[in-house]
């Protein structure tokens, strides 16, 4: 029996490709990748939504190193789609011994991106992967060469699609027929093509060489300024957000909290000097009941230990603060 992988990403698409291999009677095995910027949970549901089994591929750290400094650049945001579709092609081909497979699928369709999916950069993925003969692209096959899969009959030419474009009518409309009811919009799943989270990472990567996955989630969360070179500011928005970031703290980490008012975690992470621990106590009195006070006392101290060191600030301008955030202007 003929087999393939398909790459599902979490999206429409890609579970639009599979199931239409699936229709002509090809056993299909799901392959999902997870990293430090998208994970496996929409695939999940997907895949199960046609009743096909997910295998889910962890290639996070070195999917990071690709991300730093990707071959054929960034998208509009720190998304280097091109060479990140080549990295799963590669594993996906390296995939196709283990699971006895014929060929790999993917969801992409000629143009629906105008600089990740236009004809240039769908070859440059193909030839990039070292499994260029064994890629299938079921949703616009008839607008591309023929693969040896349809020259020599294992998938029907004529039962593959021509979508070409940004629409989304004939796959609307493919799921509605096929009862796919539960997929996520085109925008989401990955945190690389979101503006705000890609200027915090860039200004990361700019600024540390040592990057652990605890930090790139602490991007995810509260705002965050730079004032210097080596450290950063980071405050929590609400209570619930504070409660998620300490999961991310690490013992260097000083963290700040008004003495007499309710306000928000502040932590300072890097190499500080003294300036930097007084713009900290600043903004924890920025942002807490004390907003509006002359003056205000922060104590402050190293995660884990007692907060036996203080401050008497006075609390920080907005106009100030939108001079050092990391956010889109």
């Amino acid at each position: 029996m003929t087999r393939a992988l398909a790459m599902i990403s979490g999206g429409l698409d890609s579970i639009l490709a599979a199931k239409l291999v699936k229709n002509q009677g090809v056993e299909v095995i799901g392959i999902c990748f997870k990293s430090y910027f998208f994970g496996p949970e929409n695939a999940k549901r997907m895949c199960a939504q046609i009743d096909i089994p997910l295998e889910v591929v962890d290639f996070s750290k070195e999917h990071f190193e690709m991300v730093k400094k990707p071959k054929h650049g960034h998208g509009k945001n720190m998304n280097p789609c091109i060479d990140c579709h080549a990295m799963m092609m590669k594993y996906s081909g390296e995939l196709l011994k283990k699971f006895n497979a014929d060929f790999i699928i993917t969801g992409e369709v000629l143009n629906q991106r105008p600089m990740s999916q236009n004809r240039s950069a769908l070859d440059i993925v193909k030839k990039e992967s070292g499994f260029s003969d064994k890629i299938l692209r079921p949703l616009c096959a008839k607008n591309l060469k023929p693969t040896d899969m349809e020259i020599s009959g294992l998938i029907d030419r004529e039962k593959l699609l021509n979508i070409t474009g940004r629409g989304r009518q004939v796959q609307m409309k493919l799921a509605d027929e096929w009862g796919i009811k539960d997929y996520p919009s085109p925008a989401g799943g990955c945190k690389l093509t979101e503006p705000n989270y890609s200027l915090r990472l860039r200004d990361l990567v700019d600024h540390q060489e040592i990057i652990d996955a605890s930090e790139l989630d602490m991007l995810k969360l509260g705002r965050h300024f730079r004032n210097s070179e080596k450290c950063k500011i980071i405050v929590a928005r609400t209570g619930e957000e504070s409660e998620l970031m300490k999961k991310y703290l690490n013992e260097e980490d000083i963290l700040f909290i008004p003495t007499n008012y309710t306000g928000a975690l502040v932590i300072v992470r890097g190499d500080y000097e003294e300036d930097d621990l007084i713009l900290a106590a600043r903004i924890a009195a920025r942002y807490s009941k004390g907003r509006e006070m002359d003056e205000v006392e922060v104590k402050y101290g190293k995660n884990n230990t007692a907060f036996t060191k203080k401050l008497i600030v006075v609390p920080a301008k907005d106009k100030e603060l939108e001079k050092i955030m990391i956010n889109l202007k």
